[in-house]
């Protein structure tokens, strides 16, 4: 029996000390769920000693973000516009962003018939506009906090980019035509001279792609399905970490993104190799129903029931959880 009295939770990740073994991942349009969500969620996610990751379809800009917390993780979908993509770069390499997320899982999206049918995308401007107002006034104080005192809305980081300056009414269509999926391992050479930093590549499922990361010299993988959202039916992340883990041989740090709920969610991913877990939907939820402070809670959570599995397995450091625990 082991004194579980004391327990370490934190972990060292890049170069990077980590509270315990969490971070949040990118999620897009993060500013529809609560007034600038984005800051919100970031500000959540240094007040616990994490790691805020912020997606290149953020609603909040990269220069917003940096100003009201930590610099952001920043991840990077690729678009054809190279030139705009290099600039984007720069931008986060000057605001001292730490890490990279280059996302490798989307040259087109999945079949999202959800975002149709709340005339997110696939409609008319008229049919798209008409569905959400009518959503908007269901939902008044959403109307009020979000939709008129949270603007901008475009997505900030692109915004540029595109030629409403805004997501308009086909989000995932303007996506479908403008992300370049030409893209392959070669390219991250391309990312890797114009960042100069610590590159994860996220959304690898497979163990050859796992060891092409490597070669292609990232310093992380990412182990993702992106939320189950590109490809009904696909592998689970959790199902794929063990054999990434073991393509990946110790050259790289693994992490973990997809499925996780719970803090014993965490223990279980740590103990079969990843060395944090990055969450979406918990977060997203969690802002949309109380803002900052429901993040910092959902947080302190996770944390807590880390703490109840890491006493009930008899693990006192994070650091030093293995395949043991889950009698494999």
């Amino acid at each position: 029996m082991r004194d579980t009295s004391r327990l370490d939770l934190t972990v060292e990740t890049l170069g990077q000390s980590m509270a315990m073994p969490i971070g949040l991942a990118p999620v897009g349009l993060a500013g529809m769920f609560a007034r600038r969500g984005e800051i919100q969620a970031a500000r959540a996610a240094a007040t616990e000693g994490l790691p805020f990751c912020l997606s290149t379809v953020s609603v909040c800009p990269l220069d917003e973000v940096a100003a009201a917390a930590p610099p952001p993780w920043f991840q990077l979908y690729m678009l054809k516009d190279r030139g705009y993509m290099r600039a984007l770069i720069a931008q986060a390499k000057a605001l001292g962003c730490p890490v990279l997320v280059f996302t490798v899982d989307l040259p087109i999206p999945g079949a999202r018939y959800r975002d149709v049918r709340s005339g997110f995308t696939g409609a008319s401007a008229f049919d798209s506009t008409l569905t959400r107002a009518l959503d908007g006034i269901s939902h008044p104080g959403w109307t009020l906090d979000v939709f008129l005192g949270g603007r901008p809305h475009s997505l900030g980081n692109v915004a540029g980019a595109m030629a409403a300056g805004g997501y308009g009414s086909d989000y995932l269509g303007w996506i479908k035509a403008n992300f370049d999926r030409t893209v392959t391992w070669k390219d991250i050479d391309w990312v890797r001279e114009a960042w100069g930093g610590p590159i994860v590549v996220k959304g690898v499922l497979d163990p050859e792609d796992a060891r092409e990361v490597v070669r292609a010299g990232a310093q992380g993988v990412m182990v993702s399905n992106h939320g189950g959202r590109q490809l009904d039916g696909v592998r689970s992340s959790i199902a794929a970490l063990p054999r990434v883990v073991d393509a990946v041989d110790g050259q790289a740090e693994v992490y973990l993104d997809g499925g996780v709920r719970s803090g014993l969610d965490v223990l279980k991913a740590v103990a079969l190799g990843a060395r944090a877990c990055f969450i979406g939907r918990p977060w997203a939820w969690a802002l949309g129903a109380g803002g900052e402070k429901a993040v910092v809670r959902m947080l302190q959570t996770l944390r807590a029931e880390l703490t109840v599995a890491m006493v009930l397995t008899g693990c006192t450091d994070i650091r030093q959880a293995g395949r043991e625990l889950l009698d494999l």
